[in-house]
């Protein structure tokens, strides 16, 4: 008789996140048993008494590879946003890369590797050609996979459109890069957890592309989320570079990294937006509306997050 300790389990990485939570919390709900590769104990999370917590620990690759032995599926969320405590991005591309292998020796069925829109190897970004060495990397592996691609994530404790609500509550002027007019294409994070689950599922290896149904400027956007919090504040256009400033400004004020100047030249880039068909079913301008009471009342901070 297999026990519960030898039971077949889902893994997931950063499951005390942002997107990994979403995913954990629809595999117990499915009654799967789920273990979480984590540096972050999640001791405030409700999930912390319903996981197995190992650590992620990319420097001990037989240990990983302990952690992963059973594991049935791999969901991968492990990133960062910007360099941070002594991890570039080339770092985390290695990271992930030992993550792979591990998960490939302890004979794991499938990945689910969470990426980013427009991912390449040959992006000029460095965070969007991470992403991209690490589909690629993928590819060439012999595991069964699925690279899952969100755009501009938000729902929950997003961090973008809600520090976007937070700045107009309190601030007279609200500064969009350029003329605003470039495209994204917003992906609800409970819609890119479904999305992962799907995946999941499937035996051929495949590219999803996760975004929503909705495509706007960033003009549009910006302005629906003015009139959603009920703020008077003025929308202005700043020049890149003025941008890059005011957001470092904000950021020291905060003790935060609000926007990065690669964020910004990927947003001005259009690389929000879906190379192919959107997979997303939830429409953003029918979330904001329902949550506008609640967006931006409190900062969401990227830093203490990490800690």
């Amino acid at each position: 008789m297999t026990s519960v300790q030898d039971a077949p389990f889902d893994c997931v990485t950063g499951a005390f996140g942002y997107t990994g939570s979403r995913i954990a919390t629809r595999l117990l709900a499915a009654g799967r048993r789920v273990r979480t590769l984590t540096n972050h104990p999640g001791a405030d999370s409700p999930l912390s008494r319903d996981l197995e917590v190992r650590p992620l620990d990319f420097a001990d690759p037989a240990a990983l590879a302990r952690s992963l032995e059973g594991a049935e599926v791999l969901y991968n969320t492990y990133w960062i946003r910007f360099p941070f405590r002594g991890v570039d991005f080339d770092g985390a591309v290695e990271n992930t890369f030992a993550l792979i292998r591990a998960a490939r020796s302890a004979g794991v069925r499938r990945i689910v590797h969470v990426s980013i829109s427009h991912a390449s190897p040959d992006s000029p970004l460095p965070y969007f050609r991470g992403k991209g060495r690490i589909e690629a990397f993928l590819r060439d592996s012999d595991v069964s996979h699925a690279i899952v691609r969100p755009t501009l994530l938000f729902g929950g404790e997003d961090i973008l459109i809600n520090n976007i609500a937070w700045l107009m509550r309190r601030l007279p002027l609200f500064g969009i890069p350029g003329d605003g007019r470039y495209f994204v294409q917003p992906v609800c994070v409970d819609d890119v957890a479904d999305l992962a689950i799907d995946a999941a599922k499937a035996k051929e290896n495949a590219v999803v592309e996760a975004a929503g149904p909705e495509r706007f400027t960033f003009d549009e956007l910006v302005t629906q989320v003015r009139e959603a919090v009920g703020s008077r504040c003025r929308i202005i256009h700043l020049a890149p570079e003025v941008a890059i400033w005011t957001g470092s400004a904000l950021g020291w004020l905060t003790r935060d990294v609000l926007i990065t100047r690669n964020e910004i030249r990927g947003l001005m880039d259009g690389l929000l937006v879906p190379e192919g068909a959107a997979r997303a079913p939830t429409r953003f301008s029918a979330w904001l509306p329902a949550h506008a009471v609640d967006l931006g009342r409190r900062y969401a901070s990227e830093v203490k997050r990490r800690r």
